[in-house]
């Protein structure tokens, strides 16, 4: 026997062992029902084959009809065990940084980048996440973001034409995107500049939803191109406001604030704003979306919009007004329900990448340290045993004195998680909801709209409207 043949030899005995030994600690572990699927794929296909957003899709419906609510996998190239029950997702994200860390695959990091908020465990990302609380605090929305969620959300409504057909998915997109764009780096809206840097961020996108394919032509490796381009044109920027010394009206936008109040590398703050400007804009546009197709097809709760937003717009004209404050936010109790329900079922992020960092035991079943962890979000917010008709968009379950039903909203309230939940609950949650009830106020009270295609929210696993979600819009005055 060779040199070489005695090493691959030993290479060969080690793994064996290696994985005997593995087997005889599972053996040894009450492990959840399940079925690992075929050797390193598992059942990841299948779990990622597209299905109606406003369902958890036939694979969660078999598996937990199968298996029950937590049960075994092999997905993503790893052994997992995915939980659609809610009291162990609530578990999971309390117990972030103790029992579980934050794990997406290496594809998404490799993309948003190593110091993405996304990706980032500890304290990195604690003091990333520190310094997005405080450019989004409740006195920056009070104060500054309120009117730059109004300007952009008029900016996009004012371009609708009168029985025209436009695309409510591209049109909330644009609306996003400009205000990130601006909020972010003080970019306007439809400047050359700006324009360009959206085209190439819709490019990126393609690659962040695509399979991680690093390949010519594939969308992945288009992706990886375009994030550098972004990148550059991010650190342009900032030899920009370095050069001026950071002047105070930089401090009305991200860049600028971090650069004086953080002491984040440059490449931390290029990913930094990186990944924000991939948050702020592409989740919060899908919800946008997501609520325009629900409510064409509910015009009772449109008429109660209705009702709520034409008494703030009275009140106002006999103030002489006509910005909206942050009082009148306050009172769009209503429409706080339509947001809520939009994001309950529709369920824009419908699981979040976990792992185990110790051996943990839930309910008699045993999670191992290492193993992925899947909290399916979305299989709580449809689950009938905890929202009443789960599938029927029905905002009125979130009114305290609920008399549709037999929905308890303080209930619904534990059980909702759209935004993620303990240490790393969304920063930009606040931020999020503003928007869509701004732009809610404005629609409702200059719109009526109707498909004017067949379309339906997708799950790719990320929520898309494969047509673009065409609507057509008639105008009113109310």
């Amino acid at each position: 026997m060779s040199d070489l043949e005695f090493v691959l030899f030993l290479l060969s005995l080690a793994l064996i062992i290696h994985n005997l030994y593995r087997r005889k600690q599972n053996y040894s572990l009450n492990l959840p029902p399940g079925n690992m699927g075929w050797p390193f794929l598992g059942e990841t296909i299948a779990y990622l084959r597209p299905y109606t957003a406003t369902t958890i899709g036939k694979f969660m419906e078999e598996h937990i009809s199968r298996y029950g609510k937590i049960y075994k996998s092999h997905l993503f190239g790893e052994p997992t065990i995915v939980s659609a029950d809610a009291g162990l997702n609530r578990f999971i994200l309390q117990n972030e940084g103790k029992l579980f860390e934050c794990s997406y695959p290496r594809s998404i990091g490799g993309i948003l980048g190593k110091w993405s908020m996304l990706v980032l465990v500890g304290d990195m990302h604690r003091d990333m996440r520190t310094i997005s609380l405080n450019f989004l605090s409740n006195a920056r929305l009070r104060t500054h973001l309120l009117k730059e969620v109004e300007k952009h959300t008029l900016v996009v409504l004012d371009s609708w034409i009168e029985n025209s057909i436009i695309f409510a998915q591209d049109e909330a997109k644009k609306f996003t995107f400009n205000l990130m764009a601006e909020h972010i780096m003080s970019l306007k809206p439809g400047k050359p500049e700006t324009e360009q840097l959206k085209k190439e961020y819709i490019t990126f996108m393609k690659g962040v939803v695509s399979a991680p394919l690093n390949l010519p032509g594939t969308a992945y490796r288009k992706a990886l191109k375009s994030r550098s381009i972004i990148l550059k044109f991010i650190e342009q920027k900032m030899e920009e406001r370095v050069k001026k010394k950071t002047e105070d009206n930089d401090q009305n936008e991200l860049l600028g604030w971090v650069l004086k109040n953080s002491n984040l590398s440059k490449e931390q703050v290029l990913d930094l704003v990186l990944s924000l400007l991939f948050a702020g804009h592409e989740t919060s546009s899908v919800a946008i979306a997501l609520c325009i197709y629900f409510l064409q097809g509910c015009p009772t709760a449109v008429r109660q919009l209705e009702e709520e937003h034409i008494e703030i717009s009275k009140a106002k004209r006999e103030f002489g007004e006509t910005e909206l404050s942050w009082d009148d936010y306050k009172k769009m109790e209503f429409t706080q329900c339509v947001i809520s329900e939009t994001l309950r079922l529709g369920n824009v992020v419908r699981f979040l990448h976990r792992k185990a960092i110790k051996n943990v035991r839930y309910k008699g079943y045993d999670i191992p340290c290492g193993w992925k962890v899947l909290p399916v979000i979305a299989a709580v917010h449809l689950d009938p045993s905890l929202f009443d008709q789960p599938w029927h968009f029905n905002p009125w379950r979130w009114l305290q004195n609920n008399t549709r039903g037999s929905q308890n909203a303080t209930t619904a309230s534990n059980n909702f998680m759209p935004f993620g939940g303990g240490p790393r609950l969304c920063a930009g949650t606040e931020l999020a909801k503003l928007e869509m009830a701004v732009f809610i106020h404005y629609l409702v009270l200059n719109f009526r709209w109707e498909l004017a295609d067949t379309d339906e929210a997708l799950a790719f696993p990320f929520v898309d409207f494969p047509k673009g979600l065409p609507i057509r819009v008639q105008r009113h005055a109310l």
